[in-house]
């Protein structure tokens, strides 16, 4: 088939677009401004300002499906995460439903159905406008919402690697408790390509997880022990101190850490992953086995 990846340099999307090319299919990358002419089978995409179907149309041309892998942590000047998230794909999911393609995947994310973070919120409205188009008729999905994606060349991977190396662990308490199911970032790109296979669902939305859930303090703990580590220290860090530190963050643009992302950190992520499992063909990686399956590959 011939795929339109969105996202294609990205962490999630590179990946995606390495898998689908080894299963022989042909990848048109969707890439932006910045890595124009860096890409064989490229298209240019401005995904905070293509915001209407006009724009996505002539990219449409003879594609048998579309992949969107874009996302952004938090927004900033240059990507509002308003467009990137929601207007882009939704003025995206239009040009699929007029251009007739048969085979459209959102990756979202776990929990953007319930969470009340801007991340959530404009995951979920493009997710719902997917599923509009689907009620009516004019289009088939399928969206992945997977927890923490985990591998190597992730910017979030790469923050547990990092705090797996310290000696000591501090983070907010709520964070430290909270529940979370890591995926590996090639199974993620293993469930894409079965679903341009026979496996392709015509309208669902499949939670993509882990084997098992975990504390995220154990999760840490647990890198930390695949990288042949003894065991940290665990200190929680008070409440008001947290709050400070994520408000500090809200005012460094382009800095992981803020308001936002305490709120997403300390929020439960976890589902049953049967269905993904079911997608696949075999049990997702463990958390416990992910150095060695996602980071070291």
């Amino acid at each position: 088939m011939k795929v339109l990846v969105c996202g294609a340099k990205g962490f999630i999307g590179g990946n995606i677009s390495r898998a689908l090319e080894q299963a022989g299919h042909e990848v048109i990358a969707g890439v932006s401004s910045r890595h124009a002419g860096t890409v064989p089978n490229s298209v240019v995409v401005d995904y905070s300002k293509d915001t209407s179907p006009q724009a996505w149309l002539p990219r449409l041309e003879q594609i048998d499906a579309v992949i969107n892998a874009v996302g952004v942590l938090r927004t900033s000047r240059a990507r509002p995460i308003e467009a990137v998230h929601q207007h882009t794909p939704i003025a995206l999911w239009d040009a699929c439903a007029q251009a007739n393609i048969k085979k459209v995947i959102q990756i979202s994310a776990l929990g953007a159905e319930t969470g009340n973070t801007l991340y959530a919120s404009t995951k979920r409205a493009a997710d719902h406008h997917l599923m509009a188009l689907a009620d009516g008729g004019k289009i088939s999905y399928t969206i992945l919402r997977p927890s923490i994606v985990f591998g190597k060349g992730g910017a979030s991977s790469a923050l547990f690697m990092n705090l797996a190396k310290l000696p000591f662990l501090i983070l907010p308490k709520p964070v430290l408790r909270a529940r979370v199911q890591p995926v590996s970032v090639l199974n993620l790109a293993e469930a894409i390509v079965a679903l341009l296979g026979p496996s392709f669902v015509q309208q669902g939305v499949i939670s993509c997880t882990g084997a098992e859930s975990v504390l995220m303090s154990d999760f840490i703990a647990s890198l930390r022990q695949q990288c042949g580590k003894r065991p940290a220290s665990i200190l929680p860090l008070p409440d008001s101190l947290s709050t400070l530190s994520a408000r500090m963050g809200d005012l460094v643009p382009g800095v992981p850490w803020c308001t936002e992302t305490m709120t997403m950190l300390a929020t439960n992520n976890e589902d049953s992953c049967a269905e993904f499992q079911d997608l696949i063909g075999h049990t997702p990686v463990h958390y416990s086995e992910l150095v060695a399956n996602a980071w070291n590959t």
